[in-house]
Formats: C-alpha cells, sequence, structure tokens
C-alpha cells in the first residue's frame, strides 16, 4: 500500500527552531487549525506544493533558497529576530509574499492561518451598484451581474447593501427560500467565518444571496457590512452588492472595499442632473467610479453625453428587455447571454476580466 505523502492540513510549518514553533502553534490553535510540521528540509521540500499555506522558519529560509523552490503563491517567513536584515532578502529568495516578525505581526499571521479555513484566500472582485436616480436600474443590473457571473461558473455573493429597498430577493423571485438574512447578522462584528456565512445563505442556482425580510429593520451597522463583506470577499470571485443613493457609514464601507462602484443613470437630462449630485460623495469614497448609460425613451442623451456631463468614464451602455419588468413580478428573471441585460451584465464582466470557467 502507498503512503501518501500530501500533508492532510492545508498549513505547513517548517522550522526547526522549538522557540518559533511553539509560537506557531499556538497561533494555529487559536485559528482552530491543525498544521502539518516538517523539521527539516526534506519535508519541506516534500510537501512544498501541497499546502494552501507554508510558513518557513528564518532557520530554514536560507538553505532551503539553496535548492532554488519552483515559486509559488501562499508562502511567507515567519522570524523573530527582527535585526536580522538579511530575512528579507532570504524571503525574497523563495518567493514568499512577505515576512512577518513575531509577536508583532501575530494577528496578521493568526488572520492567514483563520484564511485557510474557507479553502484559501480568494482574490474577490468586489462591484458596486448605486443608482443615479430613483428607478435608474441599478438593483436590476446588480443582479444580472450577479446571475450572469455565477452562471459563467464563478462563485459569486449578490449582497444588497440597502435596508430601505424592495429586496433583491424580489428581484430574483427567490424571497420564500430558506437561509440567513441581514437582521440576523446585524451584530456581526469582528472576523464572521466566510464558509459559515456562504452556508448560511440562500442561494438561486447555486448564487449565494444576502438580503433582507420584512422586518422593520431600516438600519445597517457599519461593523457589520464590514465583517459580512470580508468574510463574502475571502469565498468568492465576484461579491455584488446594490447600494443605496444615502452615503450612509454601512454603504460607504462597501464603497470603499469594492474595486469598482457603477452609477447607473438614465439617459435623460433631470437623471443626470440627479445623478451630478451623488458624484463628488463618491469620489470620496469609491476607489474607481464609472457610469453605465441606461437607454431612455426617444430623444434622450446619448451615453457618451451622460459620461461627458458627469465626468466619469463610461463603463457600458444598457438597454432593458421590454418585457423584464412583467417576468420580474412574475419571479422570472433570468438576464439571457443574447438579451439586453445580459449582454450588458456579461461585458461588464468581461471588463473586468471575470470570464470564468465558461469562457476557459
Amino acid at each position: 500500500m502507498e503512503t501518501s505523502l500530501t500533508p492532510v492540513s492545508p498549513v505547513l510549518l517548517a522550522t526547526a527552531d522549538e522557540m518559533l514553533l511553539d509560537d506557531l502553534l499556538r497561533l494555529t490553535a487559536a485559528a482552530e487549525v491543525t498544521p502539518q510540521v516538517e523539521m527539516d528540509l526534506l519535508g519541506l521540500r516534500r510537501c512544498w506544493q501541497s499546502a494552501v499555506l507554508v510558513v518557513v522558519g528564518q532557520d530554514l529560509a536560507e538553505p532551503f533558497a539553496r535548492t532554488q523552490p519552483v515559486r509559488r503563491p501562499g508562502v511567507v517567513v515567519a522570524a523573530v529576530d527582527a535585526d536580522d536584515a538579511e530575512i528579507y532578502r532570504r524571503a525574497l529568495s523563495i518567493g514568499a509574499e512577505n515576512v512577518l516578525l513575531l509577536p508583532a505581526d501575530e494577528a496578521a499571521l493568526g488572520d492567514k492561518f483563520a484564511d485557510t479555513l474557507d479553502g484559501g484566500v480568494r482574490a474577490a472582485t468586489t462591484l458596486a451598484f448605486v443608482g443615479g436616480c430613483g428607478g435608474a436600474g441599478a438593483t436590476t443590473l446588480a443582479a444580472a451581474v450577479a446571475v450572469t457571473g455565477s452562471r459563467r461558473g464563478l462563485r459569486t455573493m449578490l449582497i444588497d447593501g440597502d435596508p430601505l429597498g424592495g429586496g433583491i430577493d424580489l428581484a430574483l423571485g427567490s424571497e420564500t427560500g430558506d437561509g440567513a438574512r441581514w437582521p440576523g447578522l446585524l451584530n456581526a462584528a469582528g472576523r464572521v467565518s466566510a464558509a459559515a456565512l456562504r452556508a448560511a445563505l440562500p442561494t438561486v442556482d447555486g448564487l449565494a444571496v444576502l438580503s433582507w425580510d420584512r422586518s422593520d429593520v431600516t438600519a445597517l451597522p457599519p461593523e457589520a457590512m464590514r465583517s459580512v463583506l470580508s468574510a463574502a470577499q475571502r469565498s468568492s470571485d465576484l461579491v455584488v452588492v446594490d447600494l443605496p443613493r444615502r452615503a450612509d457609514p454601512a454603504a460607504e464601507e462597501a464603497f470603499v472595499r469594492s474595486r469598482c462602484t457603477l452609477l447607473v443613470v438614465p439617459r435623460d437630462v433631470r437623471s443626470c442632473a440627479a445623478a451630478a449630485r451623488l458624484v463628488r460623495p463618491l469620489r470620496e469614497v469609491a476607489t474607481d467610479l464609472r457610469v453605465v448609460a441606461r437607454e431612455p425613451g426617444l430623444g434622450g442623451l446619448s451615453a457618451v453625453d451622460v459620461a461627458e456631463h458627469l465626468s466619469l468614464p463610461l463603463a457600458a451602455r444598457l438597454r432593458f428587455d421590454r418585457d423584464l419588468p412583467a417576468l420580474m413580478d412574475q419571479g422570472r428573471f433570468d438576464p439571457r447571454p443574447r438579451g439586453a441585460l445580459g449582454r450588458t451584465a456579461g461585458e461588464l464582466l468581461d471588463l473586468f476580466g471575470l470570464h470564468g470557467l465558461a469562457a476557459a
């Protein structure tokens, strides 16, 4: 019978320094992770490619570098000697992402250990959607982007950040589904388990959705948004957040943590005037603010006119399917790739390199 050499733990600790190892084991215990421990170069080289996270002690960094290891992500060097000026050179030589000095960096290393319980750290692309005026269609477009991303094989989470909105689950026809809603998460603070969050939420064809119930809760604490959004980002490829037009503290948390904020504006003068009032406050919190120009009735402004008036980059043009409102009222939300809404959703995903498994 063959014996597998692959570590059963997602964390590999490699050090012959017993004092350093004691510190590392204490941190993994606090994170409820049982690590694989190797105390020599042979064990480190054997398990180098298998673990999600590899922590190399400063004592093994230099001899390991001489073996010219294959470069891989998820490697850090743990050190206790802050006066060792060569430690950064050694870390670079083995492809480590950074050097964590103990005890100063214990919290950061503990977070890395905890991240492995979620299956490793994902680099989720987070897109925030907000309407430039009432009825702009931001919620519908956000839902379409999330559904399209999920259909492309991206691990996706859709978050409704507007307690006074109609409920994004209504747009998806999933308001009766079992699972957690925001009112049950309002006390979330600190670190929320990404795996537990995803398991608790209702899903629509594999898409995890965090929405509101029909209670009278009308406020979302910023701490809850921060903790939940961080957990979503750790377990997803794509996070889509539908946000209110008012810049309350919870919404600001989402804007700051999003890769791009997409301001949906109908192509008419009144809508542009309303959207212009939002641009300045959004610029203060949004990393990358762009406009999606929605087609109005005849005689409206062009998409370029809208972008120029708001002094924002044009991310996409949007036409709504004529029969979409009726379909949504019937709980039949289906942004098909060749439809106007699905086509725009796909263009936005392509814009941010989110082609998914279907395009691989």
